[in-house]
């Protein structure tokens, strides 16, 4: 089923503990879509400038991403520069400069709007009002929001949540959109905004998938060496959505749990380098094999009958 991706290619500069990078690939759409190609076919609707390097094209056309929908524009590209301390939970945001990526306005081809699964990633909520606007007849439109669009463009936001199917936020997103301290009780006032499903991302500690009647909880693999978690969110997203794209249109619980496990498989292998230099490397065999590891690290047997 076709999958659409419709956010930000950014070039990035990052420091964590272990190192600095400048001018990398970055971008909600680049990771989403890096991760969403080991399943299905992907198409992405963003911008770039002047300076952004074929390469990285080059690379995402490999990949078999349909950049197509891509467009150049006079100027530079979207950059961001961020710094993590030793405990790699949030970034410090050192600079951001929108350039080409400030008038972005979406168009979708006809090709585009025939999309199954659409997803809107963290760009204005009227922006991602309009991506809605021009698709025929989506199976699923997932979205992803932030702390600055829930302060300073709620209405817009909550006017996008009663048209999407599923919200991509993490913990303390959920809390400040809610207004609500405990998880859950933040999921189900989500929930209650519009969308049937949010998927709350909460970093080292794994992601939660809240339906109305559904509750799942999936953790995150514990590894040796993080370098750097700039994307995990966007790849959790894509390795989710990818999931279901290949699903043959199924949303029912065991493919749900699924596609949750799968995000946090993509993620676990983000954060092991920087930029996308690890999804480079690894293989679909890589992922059955970090997947089962999933499996086996949690499950468990029944508990036996015990006595009075």
């Amino acid at each position: 089923m076709s999958l659409l991706v419709v956010g930000s290619v950014a070039l990035d500069s990052v420091e964590t503990p272990f190192g600095l990078k400048e001018d990398v690939l970055g971008g909600s759409a680049s990771y989403f879509s890096t991760a969403a190609s080991f399943f299905t076919p992907v198409q992405m609707v963003a911008v770039v400038g002047e300076d952004f390097p074929k390469a990285h094209l080059d690379f995402l056309r490999a990949r078999g991403v349909d950049i197509d929908g891509v467009s150049h524009e006079k100027g530079r590209t979207f950059r961001w520069k961020g710094r993590y301390s030793w405990q790699l939970n949030e970034a410090e945001t050192l600079d951001t400069q929108l350039n080409v990526f400030q008038s972005f306005s979406p168009q979708l081809s006809e090709r585009h709007r025939d999309a199954q699964y659409v997803m809107l990633g963290n760009i204005h909520p009227e922006l991602q009002a309009r991506v809605v606007d021009q698709v025929r007849a989506p199976r699923l439109v997932a979205a992803d929001t932030m702390n600055f669009w829930i302060n300073g463009s709620r209405p817009a936001l909550l006017k996008t949540l009663e048209r999407v199917n599923l919200l991509f936020v993490n913990d303390a997103e959920a809390r400040q959109l809610s207004g609500e301290h405990n998880i859950i009780r933040a999921a189900r006032a989500i929930l209650a905004m519009g969308p049937q499903r949010v998927v709350i991302k909460r970093g080292e500690y794994g992601a939660m998938l809240v339906e109305k009647e559904h509750l799942f909880v999936c953790p995150a693999m514990p590894l040796a060496d993080v370098f750097d978690p700039t994307g995990a969110g966007d790849t959790f997203a894509g390795g989710f959505m990818g999931t279901l794209a290949t699903a043959g249109g199924s949303l029912d619980i065991p493919v749900l749990r699924r596609a949750m496990v799968m995000g946090s498989v993509m993620a676990s292998f983000t954060v092991e380098q920087f930029s996308l230099e690890r999804l480079r490397e690894i293989s679909r065999s890589d992922l059955h094999q970090r997947f089962s590891e999933f499996k086996r690290l949690t499950h468990f047997d029944d508990l036996p009958v015990l006595d009075a």
